[in-house]
């Protein structure tokens, strides 16, 4: 199973627009994040987790030419606005299908409702099959088993997956301890870690290292980065040997 990182930046990306911080300015291609997504392939089957706005690009640049379903964290914009286009695998595969919370699937009804339109539906539209993730069911992605993972994102719940010995959590910020007990084993761990500073609703790089030490996987990978967090190279010198900060375009093979 091979785990690609679409993107590995938070929800403004990497320069931010308008930004003379330093890391926007950065020269070095590991310091520019597109929005945080993951695809997940193996033998012939192939799924992206979240398809936020810069969805397109990480597409063209993945060279992805195929999906087969795509899975769905929470419903925020930076995880969920590239849905249309997802065009071109529709007009190659037909409807793809589509995991989420019941509360996101009703969330993209709302916000994206030519999608789901039954009577006279513009012929070039996306088409998606919902299908319901349920808190503590798991179900099948090709011929293997997802696990949901139930966390906490301020006040707002998302689910994290785990698929055999890989786990993939963003925009957490607590989880309960039966949730934790999920994460055993892993071989490689991706939790988010938006900066340095405390942040309401994000762990903040010193809950992140505390959470890895705590679920001890083999290595981990921290994601959804913020500019504030520093340079990578510089930040990457500061961290443990079994942890390392994601980039954009970066394979890992489990």
């Amino acid at each position: 199973m091979k785990v690609y990182f679409l993107g590995t930046g938070t929800s403004q990306g990497i320069p931010v627009i308008g930004s003379n911080h330093p890391v926007c300015k950065s020269t070095d291609f590991k310091d520019k994040r597109l929005r945080v997504a993951v695809w997940i392939h193996w033998d012939n089957f192939s799924f992206v987790i979240d398809c936020g706005p810069d969805f397109r690009q990480q597409m063209l640049a993945s060279n992805c030419q195929c999906v087969d379903a795509i899975l769905f964290t929470h419903e925020h914009s930076d995880h969920t606005a590239g849905i249309d286009d997802i065009r071109p695998f529709n007009f190659k595969q037909g409807d793809i299908p589509v995991y989420a919370h019941e509360r996101v699937i009703s969330n993209l009804i709302k916000r994206f409702e030519y999608v789901f339109e039954t009577v006279n539906k513009y012929p070039g539209a996306p088409s998606i099959q919902t299908n319901e993730v349920i808190a503590g069911q798991s179900f099948i992605i090709g011929d293997k088993t997802v696990t949901p993972v139930n966390v906490m994102h301020g006040n707002l719940q998302v689910f994290g997956y785990r698929i055999d010995d890989f786990a993939y959590l963003t925009d957490v910020k607590t989880i309960d301890e039966g949730e934790i007990s999920k994460l055993k084993n892993l071989k490689v761990l991706v939790i988010n870690a938006l900066r340095e500073e405390a942040h309401n609703t994000h762990f903040n790089l010193k809950e992140a290292l505390d959470f890895i030490t705590l679920v001890q996987p083999e290595k981990a990978y921290l994601t959804h980065i913020s500019h504030v967090m520093g340079f990578h190279e510089e930040v990457q010198k500061k961290l443990p040997p079994n942890v390392f900060l994601a980039y954009d375009n970066l394979e890992i093979e489990l």
